[in-house]
């Protein structure tokens, strides 16, 4: 079985890399290994991301990280914020060098932990969710990732996600679209679109 950055337990020859990012005006200092996504840098669809996403119009409570991997979106808007994050990937590896990373750079206000998707999360609502999906770990998952979201958002929480537009970003947006009654492209870079949805009133 080939390995996979979603696979469970990648059991690939561990080649670690360190390296360092700015974020958000912050240098970060990465630990990272095969099999986890992106491994020699922050990708790009994430700094859109990160760039992108605003916690200053949310309401109270903790964000949710889905598909964290070494957790660079995760640590990068928990470090700007100040507010609780929760990073969980299906990455038995990514899991535990997000864990390292974080006590590397300092950042506390975090709870990581594998969870396949939203299956084994430690909150019942979030203020916002964000996630770069697992597009090569197919459709299925990444559209679980966007409409499983309603239930564990509060109202007027948000859904963060950036896909390329040849990755199936239409698609996406009309899935989320379907979803919440609302979808808007907040952000396009070099073909990566930033989408979000927010959970209105009820």
């Amino acid at each position: 079985m080939s390995d996979h950055y979603y696979s469970p337990s990648p059991n690939a020859r561990h080649e670690f890399e360190e390296w360092s990012f700015e974020l958000k005006g912050k240098t970060f200092h990465f630990l990272t290994d095969s099999g986890v996504f992106s491994r020699k840098t922050v990708d790009y669809g994430s700094r859109v991301l990160i760039e992108a996403f605003d916690w200053t119009q949310l309401p109270e409570g903790p964000i949710l990280d889905v598909g964290c991997g070494y957790g660079a979106i995760g640590l990068a808007i928990a470090s700007s914020s100040k507010r609780h994050l929760e990073m969980v990937d299906v990455n038995e590896r990514a899991i535990d060098l997000a864990k390292k990373n974080a006590e590397k750079n300092q950042v506390s206000t975090v709870d990581i932990h594998l969870s396949n998707v939203y299956e084994a999360v430690h909150q019942n609502t979030y203020a916002a969710i964000v996630s770069n999906p697992p597009v090569r770990a197919g459709k299925n998952v990444v559209h679980q990732i966007l409409t499983e979201a309603y239930d564990f958002l509060k109202i007027e929480g948000t859904l963060t996600v950036v896909l390329q537009k040849k990755q199936g970003a239409a698609s996406a947006k009309k899935k989320m679209n379907e979803t919440f009654g609302n979808a808007e492209i907040i952000k396009k870079d070099k073909g990566y679109y930033i989408i979000q949805s927010r959970k209105e009133k009820e």
